[in-house]
């Protein structure tokens, strides 16, 4: 091929590729219009190619195409975290990009609090509209024992296992996602811990959950895991208020006030530890990772009878081994109570 015919062929490929990258770049700065005020919804795991086709979808790139051949030939690999991201109108494909790469706009969010039971959780999740579920229909998603009977096979519904923590709601999560979340939680922080006197995950968990409810310090829960279990190898009845309030919100009964009343103690019901022997049927709350451990690796003690220590306002506790101790700590409490009362008055 004659020179002259090379030359001409090498200058059109180059003035191509000149006209093909000022195409390009306008296509890439050029604002476009879209009607789009829907919040879109960025899965975990999804490729940035699955990411820019849904929003080509969406009518906010007119070519993803475009976006997608950018990002290969300049050697971008940008790092898209999933969340719910909205998008101006107009934008152009580069800022669609960058929106992308700032994340998303913050996401709802629901904080499963140590100690709250599967009827608090219900609460929470259908106070957030975007899962679209009432309390009923909540509570009906915590009967999905499936979730958990490989390692609890005696479980009765999610109760114990929807791990205390926070969790993060997109537009697009469905109420059974959350919870099955929840579980997954639980499911990484029980692999991890040591069991060693081989405790099934349902006695674990009920004691755990007692145990959570009881304490309030961490270094105290230890001690309250073995008086259950020393009030147990006695044959005496738990006697834990913490039971009879789950057995008061089981029925719908309880007030929310803090206060046992008669009619909760006189409830005839497995959970209440006043009347009946030994652990309750199950959990009556979700356990944080503190309560677990100190329910597989309770503390090695005499007390059977703990009591709120007046000196204190953190919830501290102190600890007897007969009854007349306790009987004093008591009678300390009471007048302390009485203090308080005339010094409000």
């Amino acid at each position: 091929m004659p020179k002259k015919i090379l030359l001409v062929v090498g200058l059109l490929i180059g003035l191509s590729l000149v006209v093909a990258g000022y195409m390009l770049d306008a296509e890439l700065k050029t604002p476009i219009s879209h009607n789009d005020q829907d919040v879109i919804a960025v899965g975990r795991g999804m490729a940035l190619d699955e990411i820019l086709s849904k929003l080509e979808s969406k009518g906010i790139l007119h070519k993803a195409f475009v976006l997608k051949l950018y990002v290969r030939l300049s050697g971008l690999k940008p790092v898209i975290r999933a969340g719910d991201y909205r998008f101006a109108s107009p934008i152009a494909p580069l800022d669609v990009l960058k929106t992308l790469e700032a994340g998303g706009i913050e996401l709802n969010k629901l904080t499963v609090i140590e100690g709250w039971t599967r009827f608090e959780i219900a609460d929470a999740m259908a106070k957030l509209k975007s899962l679209k579920v009432d309390r009923k229909q909540a509570l009906a998603l915590m009967n999905k024992t499936s979730l958990i009977s490989d390692i609890d096979p005696m479980v009765n519904n999610l109760e114990g296992y929807l791990f205390p923590d926070t969790y993060f709601v997109q537009s697009d999560t469905k109420a059974e996602e959350l919870i099955k979340a929840m579980v997954d939680r639980f499911r990484t922080v029980w692999s991890k811990l040591p069991n060693p006197s081989k405790l099934t995950a349902h006695k674990a968990i009920t004691m755990a959950s007692i145990v959570e409810t009881e304490a309030k310090l961490e270094d105290e829960r230890p001690i309250i895991a073995s008086v259950i279990n020393n009030r147990i190898a006695r044959r005496m009845p738990l006697a834990m208020d913490s039971t009879i309030v789950y057995a008061s919100k089981m029925i719908g009964k309880w007030k929310g006030n803090g206060i046992v009343y008669q009619s909760d103690l006189d409830l005839k019901t497995p959970y209440n530890t006043r009347k009946y022997y030994g652990l309750p049927p199950g959990p009556v709350g979700s356990p944080g990772q503190s309560s677990i451990t100190a329910a597989l690796m309770p503390a090695s003690s005499s007390y059977i009878y703990y009591v709120r220590d007046p000196a204190f306002n953190n919830g501290k506790h102190n600890f007897y081994s007969n009854a007349q101790d306790f009987e004093i700590g008591v009678q300390k409490l009471r007048a302390w109570e009485a203090s308080q009362k005339k010094n409000n008055h």
